[in-house]
C-alpha cells in the first residue's frame, strides 16, 4: 500500500512538472525548492491514504471515496506546484476554473476507483484508467486556464531557486529512484511469494501435529514412484499402521496424552526410517508407510515389523508411561493395485483385518479380504441404532455350587437379532462395535437390562455382565453403574461387572481406580479368562477381584493335555489362598465335574447346566443336560462363536 502510494503520487508529481517545463514564457525564472519538495509530500501522502480508504475501510463507498481523496490531493499538489513558479508578476486566479479543476479531479478519480473495484465486464478495468487519465487532463489544463500572469515593470533575476533544467534533472532522477525502488521491491515480493508458496505447499502435503507428510502427500509420493516406475522385479510396498489403544488413551488421560502419542511415534518412526522409506500420517491415529524398492513380500513384511516395534515402545506421558501397540497390513505394486487410492486401501482393508484378529504380525492384504471387509462395514453400519431399534436381547447362562448344584447366579451375554442375517454371533459383531466405539451404548443397554431383569427375580441370584475395556476407560462408567443401580433397584452385591486382563492392561493406574471406585458401590468384580492374559499373577496382587474365572480353554483339553489339569489345580489353590471364589467355564460333561470337584473348585459354568438361553427360558427349572460326550462336544462346538463373547465384550 505505502509503494502504490509513492509510485502514484510521484508519477503525477512528475507528470505536473514535466508539463510546466512545456509552459514557456520570457516571465519564467525558476522554481522554489521548498514548495516543490512540498508538493511532492503531499501527493504521496494523499494518494497513500486514499488507496487505504478504498481497500480497508469497511462502507459501501470505501472506492469512491479513497478515489476522491486522490484526486484532491493530486489537485492540491497541482496548485502548490504552481505556486512554486518563481516568476516577476502576480497571480490572477479565476475561481471558477479553480473549483471546476477541483471537481474534474475528485469525481474522475471517484470514477476511476469505482470501475476498478466494482468492474462489471473486463473492458471496465479499462475504462477506469481512462478516466483518471481525463481527471488529470482536465485538472491540468483548467487549472492553468485559471491562472493568468501580469508580469511586473522591472524584471530582477533571482539566485535562489530552482531552473527548469535543473528541475528536469530532478523529476527524471525522482522516477528513477521511485522505478528502482518499485523494481527491488517488485524482486522482494516475488521472493517472499516464492517462499510463502513453498510454505503453503509445505502445509498442504504435511501433517500440522506431527510434521510429517498427510494424505495428499503420501499420494503424490506414491504417484511419483508410480510414473518413475521401470516395470522391473523391484516393486512397492504401502503399509497401514493403527496405534491400538489409542482411543482409550484419549479417553483417560485427555487429547493432549493422544497428541503426544502420535507426536512420539512418528518422531521415533520417522528416525527408524532408511534409504528409500516414507511415512505419513493418514488420519486419526492412522499411519502409512511406503518402501521402495521391495523384492518380495518378506521384505515388505520386515519393513511392517521394524515400524510395529516402534509402536511397541512405551510413552511417557507426565507421570506414567502409556502403553500402546500397532496392528499393520500391506499391499504390494503392481500385484495388488495400480493406483495410490488402491494401495492404500487394500493396505488398510489388510490392516483391519490384523486389528480384528489380534494379529502382532502385519498381513498382507489377500482379494478374501476385500469381501470380509465389505460384511464388517455392513456390520458397522447396521449396529449404528440397532439398540434404539430393540434388536438386541440377552440371554443368561447359569453359574453352579460345584457341591450343591444349586443355581447361585447367571452370566449375561448379548444376541443380536438382525432384520436381515438373523442371529448374528457376538464374535463377529462385538470386535467391529469395538473398532467404531459402538461398544460402549452397546455395554450401557447391555448393563441397564442385565439389572432390571435381575432386580425383578424372586431369589436374589447374582447377575455377571461383561465390561469392554472402552467403557472401562471411561470416566463416566461409575456414575453409569451407580445410576442404574438406583433406577433398577438391584441391590450391588448381586451384580457381578466381568473384566478381562487386556481390557486393564492398556492403563493399569487407571484401571484400578476405576475397579476400586466399584468396589465402593458395593459391586463384586471378576477376572474373566484367568491364564490366557499376560500378566495374571501381577494382576491378581494389584487388583480387588472377588472371583475368578478359569478359561473354557483348559478344561476343553482336561481329557488330552496334562497340563491343563495342572494349571487349573494351582489356579484353584490360588483362589483359595487369596479367598477368592474360583469358577470353571465351558464344563461339558459329568467327567469335567468330578475333576473340578476333586481339585475344590467352587463354582461351575458350562453346557453341563445350560446353555445361554432367554429369560423366559431360566425361569422354567431346568435339570442337567444328558453326560453324553459327542452330543456334548457338537453343542459345545456349535455354540463356540457366541460363548466368545465373554471374552470379547
Amino acid at each position: 500500500m505505502t509503494l502504490a502510494g509513492i509510485i502514484g503520487g510521484a508519477t503525477a508529481w512528475s507528470t505536473h512538472f514535466v508539463a510546466m517545463l512545456g509552459y514557456q514564457t520570457t516571465l519564467l525564472i525558476g522554481y522554489n525548492a521548498v514548495l516543490t519538495v512540498a508538493s511532492l509530500a503531499l501527493v504521496v501522502v494523499t494518494t497513500s491514504i486514499g488507496f487505504y480508504i478504498a481497500a480497508y475501510c469497511r462502507v459501501s463507498w470505501r472506492a469512491e471515496a479513497g478515489g476522491a481523496v486522490i484526486g484532491a490531493g493530486i489537485a492540491l499538489m497541482h496548485y502548490v506546484g504552481l505556486h512554486a513558479l518563481e516568476v516577476q508578476g502576480d497571480f490572477v486566479w479565476e475561481w471558477g476554473y479553480v473549483i471546476a479543476s477541483f471537481a474534474f479531479a475528485i469525481l474522475f478519480s471517484a470514477l476511476a476507483l469505482n470501475q476498478a473495484t466494482r468492474p462489471t465486464t473486463y473492458m471496465f478495468r479499462y475504462s477506469g484508467k481512462l478516466a483518471f487519465v481525463l481527471g488529470i487532463v482536465a485538472l491540468h489544463f483548467t487549472g492553468m486556464t485559471a491562472l493568468t500572469i501580469v508580469p511586473h515593470a522591472l524584471v530582477m533575476p533571482s539566485t535562489t531557486v530552482l531552473s527548469p533544467s535543473l528541475l528536469a534533472g530532478g523529476v527524471i532522477a525522482v522516477m528513477l529512484i521511485l522505478g528502482l525502488v518499485a523494481m527491488i521491491t517488485y524482486m522482494i515480493d516475488l521472493q517472499n511469494a516464492r517462499h510463502a508458496g513453498e510454505r503453503y505447499r509445505h502445509l498442504a502435503l504435511h501433517d500440522p501435529l506431527t510434521g510429517v507428510e498427510n494424505r495428499a502427500g503420501l499420494e503424490e509420493h506414491i504417484e511419483t514412484l508410480m510414473t518413475a516406475y521401470s516395470g522391473d522385479t523391484a516393486r512397492i510396498a504401502v503399509v497401514a499402521i493403527d496405534l491400538n489403544r489409542f482411543k482409550e488413551i484419549n479417553d483417560v488421560h485427555g487429547h493432549a496424552a493422544g497428541d503426544q502419542v502420535l507426536r512420539v511415534f512418528a518422531a521415533r518412526a520417522s528416525e527408524a526410517l532408511r534409504d528409500g522409506e516414507f511415512l505419513s500420517r493418514f488420519g486419526g491415529d492412522e499411519f502409512v508407510a511406503v518402501k521402495h524398492p521391495v523384492y518380495s513380500r518378506r521384505d515388505a513384511a520386515a519393513f511392517a515389523a521394524r515400524l510395529l516395534a516402534v509402536a511397541q515402545r512405551g510413552i511417557e506421558w507426565k507421570d506414567t508411561t502409556l502403553s500402546v501397540s500397532g496392528s499393520a497390513g500391506y499391499a504390494l505394486y503392481p500385484e495388488d493395485a495400480r493406483s495410490p487410492a488402491g494401495l492404500i486401501e487394500y493396505a488398510d482393508i489388510a490392516m483391519y483385518h490384523a486389528k480384528s484378529h489380534g494379529e502382532v504380525n502385519a498381513v498382507a492384504y489377500d482379494p478374501s479380504l476385500a469381501a470380509a471387509n465389505r460384511e464388517r462395514s455392513v456390520i458397522a453400519m447396521d449396529l449404528s441404532g440397532a439398540v434404539e431399534r430393540g434388536e438386541f436381547e440377552l440371554y443368561y447362562q447359569p453359574q453352579n455350587d460345584v457341591a450343591t448344584r444349586e443355581v447361585l447366579g447367571y452370566e449375561a451375554l448379548i444376541r443380536w437379532h438382525h432384520p436381515t442375517l438373523g442371529m448374528v454371533s457376538p464374535a463377529v459383531f462385538i470386535p467391529v462395535a469395538e473398532e467404531t466405539g459402538q461398544i460402549t451404548h452397546i455395554g450401557a443397554w447391555a448393563l441397564l437390562d442385565a439389572c432390571r431383569e435381575a432386580a425383578s427375580w424372586e431369589k436374589p441370584l447374582t447377575v455377571a455382565v461383561n465390561v469392554a475395556a472402552a467403557q472401562l476407560a471411561s470416566e463416566e462408567f461409575v456414575r453409569l453403574v451407580r445410576e442404574i443401580l438406583l433406577e433398577t433397584g438391584l441391590e450391588p452385591h448381586r451384580l457381578e461387572l466381568e473384566m478381562t486382563e487386556s481390557g486393564i492392561i492398556g492403563d493399569v493406574p487407571h484401571a484400578l481406580h476405576m475397579v476400586r471406585q466399584l468396589k465402593k458401590l458395593g459391586v463384586r468384580i471378576a477376572m474373566d479368562d484367568f491364564g490366557t492374559g499376560y500378566s495374571s499373577l501381577a494382576t491378581l496382587q494389584n487388583f480387588p477381584f472377588d472371583k475368578i474365572k478359569i478359561d473354557r480353554e483348559f478344561i476343553g483339553n482336561l481329557g488330552s493335555n496334562q497340563h491343563s489339569a495342572a494349571i487349573i489345580k494351582a489356579a484353584v489353590i490360588l483362589g483359595a489362598s487369596l479367598d477368592k471364589t474360583v469358577v470353571a467355564e465351558g464344563v461339558e460333561s459329568e467327567e469335567h465335574m468330578t475333576f473340578l470337584e476333586e481339585v475344590g473348585c467352587n463354582t461351575v459354568q458350562g453346557y453341563l447346566f445350560g446353555k445361554p438361553q432367554p429369560v423366559s427360558a431360566i425361569l422354567r427349572p431346568q435339570k442337567p443336560a444328558e453326560a453324553d460326550p459327542g452330543l456334548q462336544l457338537k453343542s459345545f462346538a456349535e455354540a463356540l462363536p457366541a460363548e466368545q463373547l465373554s471374552a470379547a465384550s
